[in-house]
């Protein structure tokens, strides 16, 4: 990946992350260009909020205030550590599942 590469797509690499609209928005803005550093990104935001719906669902059959908060706190470090990652122009994963979102989606931006 180059670095202009990485320059050109570090503003849908960020808007990817910002809501599930930003996502399909960044998916299809980048279908054309396939830079490959919006593609990581997009794949990385597609997985995050796909796991919070999922999780978010369960955790609300849970009635319990630290089951909760603790689900807010495990999303909010791992939607910054992405942002602050596709804003410095990184790619690097989000911990613990940022691989499999990488494998699972690999045929977004290809």
């Amino acid at each position: 990946m180059h670095q202009q590469e990485i320059n050109d797509g570090k503003t849908l690499a960020f808007v990817s992350y910002i809501t599930i609209i930003g996502t399909i928005i960044a998916y299809f803005m980048n279908n054309d260009k396939k830079n490959p550093f919006i593609s990581f990104h997009t794949r990385q935001a597609l997985g995050l909020w796909l796991t919070y719906f999922i999780l978010g669902w369960l955790i609300s059959a849970v009635d319990s205030w630290y089951a909760t908060l603790g689900f807010w706190i495990f999303f909010s470090v791992l939607f910054v550590y992405a942002i602050v990652s596709a804003i410095g122009g990184k790619t690097r994963p989000v911990p613990l599942v940022g691989h499999l979102f990488q494998n699972w989606f690999s045929s977004i931006g290809h």
